[in-house]
């Protein structure tokens, strides 16, 4: 056998265990403040839920997997780096994980399960899971394509909801991911738009950016003198690039170290589509793209390491080193 031979027959092998498998410990913890949450998600729900107006009883029987235990399930296949959730589920978790769980259901009855847990496991990333802002912050959008741009025609699933959007790497169909993360790599909110939406619209909106505080670093596409007013009334500084055609204005020496550093949130994006599975193309309904993207945060939120930059570099003792 030849080397090309022994090459196509490794990648023709598939893979037993997931690149980086998680510790019994570490999806425990992940199933417990997962369990916690949809414990008192589920008590306030029914506390809040009104009686059914022909005064019957209607038959409220459980699903055979808990809505913690899907949670963690989906978590786990985004840290794990699978790119095939069916794959996943069977060859994984049913063959070496099946004493995590009390019970495993079929894969097509999880498939259809994922859907009922969209709004817990929303509320539970942007409850628990987000960081806290400590005075600086960056910003940036990218794009989550749904198909490549030669099937925009002919893609249904997404008909009237993806728009076609540009970015820096050119035209895409689908939609827009913003995010805003602070100097640790944590996330401190996320936000998700069709591929049309300008970047600058979710920094208009009073319920993104109630968290932040301080400087918000973003790049040339958050240029907006209307903007940066706004923003600066509510507490927040918008530190931006000057494009060609403006006129350079006065800028602090630490302005501009920040601005060479916002590459932190770029990182945070590549691990999103890289080492999770926040953008594919083979869905086939929008809540189910819905729960695909909210579980790739939640699973970054539990990475061990984010990519982050000190602040001391920004004293003001030390910014004649840069």
């Amino acid at each position: 056998m030849n080397n090309i031979t022994i090459f196509l027959y490794i990648c023709s092998v598939k893979p037993q265990i997931p690149i980086a498998m998680l510790s019994d410990g570490k999806i425990t913890e992940i199933f417990c403040m997962a369990d916690d949450f949809c414990k008192f998600f589920n008590a306030t729900v029914k506390k809040h839920t009104l009686e059914p107006a022909d005064g019957k009883r209607h038959r409220n029987k459980p699903n055979g997997m808990s809505d913690a235990e899907i949670i963690t399930i989906l978590i786990m296949f985004h840290s794990c780096g699978h790119r095939c959730l069916k794959h996943f589920y069977k060859n994984y978790i049913c063959e070496h994980c099946s004493y995590l769980f009390s019970k495993l259901l079929s894969y097509n009855r999880f498939v259809e399960l994922e859907k009922e847990v969209l709004f817990p496991m929303t509320i539970f990333v942007k409850e628990v899971l987000l960081g806290k802002c400590t005075g600086l912050s960056f910003v940036d959008s990218t794009p989550l394509r749904v198909c490549r741009n030669q099937r925009i025609h002919c893609h249904k699933v997404f008909k009237g909801i993806a728009m076609r959007g540009k970015c820096s790497l050119g035209w895409f169909f689908g939609f827009k991911l913003h995010l805003i993360i602070n100097e640790k790599g944590e996330v401190l909110n996320f936000m998700f738009t069709p591929g049309d939406v300008d970047d600058r619209e979710p920094l208009k909106m009073e319920n993104f950016v109630e968290v932040i505080y301080g400087k918000l670093v973003g790049d040339k596409g958050y240029i907006s003198k209307d903007l940066f007013s706004e923003l600066f009334i509510n507490g927040i500084q918008l530190v931006t690039k000057l494009k060609n055609n403006m006129k350079n204005c006065l800028m602090s020496v630490s302005d501009k170290v920040l601005l060479r550093k916002r590459a932190v949130i770029e990182t945070v994006n590549d691990e999103l589509k890289n080492i999770a599975q926040i953008e594919h193309s083979r869905h086939r309904s929008l809540c189910n793209f819905m729960v695909n993207a909210v579980a790739a945060i939640a699973a970054y939120c539990f990475f061990p390491k984010k990519p982050s930059i000190s602040v001391e570099a920004f004293s003001d003792n030390q910014l004649d080193l840069f």
